[in-house]
């Protein structure tokens, strides 16, 4: 249905190709289905699609008419700068993000035309972020050393960066993320006396954790200087330096045997390249009785080769160097690399779309500090938008994330009844 108590006349002139890349668009989204979205521009309004039940539309607002070309030339990554540039905005973004994750014909389509050559300047410049030992310290500084004044503004006070575990309507982010902490020490039979290894440090929250409140001891270790050194002075403040060592290293260089082992959402950091030698570490770090817990957020199988061939937002703006890996495709690299079975696989990304939730809330109510750090409103919407697309692909399943137990061939469940559900039932 249009709208057209503004008049054609009092709209910005268009010239020919711009209007031809306008109605380029509005035909594609007149193939929307499961959902609606209203747009609003210059020349009026337009809703799309077909209505679901207790399904909200949301309303895209264009804001400059460049917007059409910016999606035109740059398929999804360049509607996502178009945002960031303030060419358009929308009253629920994470709405907007689920509609078009159910109509992936769709959002396949903006990536043909003129977008093609975009597609291909894009997979040239990931191919230079290549995880060699230099390139994974750019690629995490890049992320990581934003300024831990930055991430505390949004995320749990034990400043995990991973997704909490929600079971309850009323839980607060805190309470679900201890509680998957505390899910992975269980799930590991986490005891006094334990040597663990960390891979993937973040700020300290596992292994403060673990030490503190199971007794073990965790070496854990960070390619990031910022939060290398947040952790280090955390550790001292909770009196535990006897009990945690904080490394900055790579993961390929670490070194010793240990009872167990955990990587909480590090593996998506490490590029496709590298998939095998990580799970090579896991079997050469763990003795061979050991367990290994490795929490990854994945994309569908069927997905997978197609995603390593394109880049998305993530990729270009938010996590370069990163990738998002299948079931299947760990799978297949722990077979060839190792010795380990899969004792155990549990989905939590519904808990992945209230973690984001909670930091998104977060993020905006406290945009002013945001910026009394330095960043930029660019900044502000690339995160704006980073958090609510992120949220509506785990509400759509589209993303997941996976908790996968595995153990060396010498591992034994205890005999006790307790160890017995616990195996089962983790």
């Amino acid at each position: 249905m249009n709208d057209t108590t503004q008049s054609l006349a009092s709209a910005p002139t268009l010239g020919a190709f711009d209007r031809l890349l306008r109605e380029r668009v509005l035909r594609q989204l007149r193939a929307l289905r499961a959902g609606t979205v209203t747009l609003r521009d210059a020349y009026g309004s337009e809703t799309f699609g077909e209505p679901m039940p207790d399904t909200p539309t949301p309303v895209l607002h264009v804001d400059d008419l460049r917007f059409y070309r910016a999606l035109a030339q740059g398929g999804s990554v360049g509607a996502a700068e178009a945002y960031m540039d303030g060419l358009w905005r929308c009253d629920d973004l994470v709405g907007l993000v689920r509609l078009l994750v159910r109509n992936r014909d769709l959002l396949d389509g903006m990536e043909r035309g003129p977008a093609r050559l975009a597609g291909v300047l894009l997979r040239g410049l990931h191919a230079l972020r290549m995880n060699t030992r230099a390139g994974a310290r750019r690629n995490i500084a890049a992320h990581y050393d934003l300024g831990n004044d930055f991430f505390r503004l949004f995320l749990s006070d034990d400043l995990m960066y991973s997704s909490a575990l929600f079971e309850r309507d009323d839980d607060t982010l805190d309470v679900a993320s201890t509680r998957k902490l505390d899910m992975i020490c269980r799930k590991l039979h986490l005891q006094p006396g334990d040597r663990v290894l960390e891979i993937g440090t973040g700020w300290g929250g596992f292994a403060l954790h673990a030490a503190r409140e199971y007794g073990c001891h965790v070496t854990t270790t960070t390619l990031s200087r910022e939060q290398y050194d947040l952790a280090r002075t955390r550790i001292a403040e909770a009196g535990l330096e006897d009990r945690v060592d904080v490394l900055l290293r790579d993961f390929r260089d670490l070194d010793g045997v240990y009872d167990k082992l955990v990587s909480i959402e590090m593996v998506e950091a490490i590029g496709p390249e590298n998939l095998t030698r990580y799970f090579a570490c896991l079997r050469d770090r763990l003795r061979p009785e050991g367990l290994a817990l490795v929490q990854a957020i994945t994309i569908e199988d069927h997905r997978y080769a197609q995603a390593l061939r394109s880049v998305d937002f993530i990729k270009r703006h938010v996590f370069p160097g990163s990738f998002i890996p299948s079931i299947a495709a760990m799978m297949a690299a722990k077979t060839t690399a190792s010795d380990l079975a899969l004792l155990h696989l549990e989905d939590m990304g519904l808990s992945y779309a209230r973690t984001l939730e909670a930091w998104r809330e977060r993020f905006l109510a406290g945009l002013p500090q945001v910026r009394a750090l330095g960043f930029d409103d660019r900044f502000m919407r690339m995160w704006t938008f980073y958090l609510a697309y992120c949220e509506g692909g785990f509400r759509e399943r589209s993303i997941g994330v996976a908790q996968m137990l595995f153990a060396r061939p010498g591992y034994r469940p205890s005999s006790s009844t307790h160890d017995r559900r616990v195996a089962l039932e983790a």
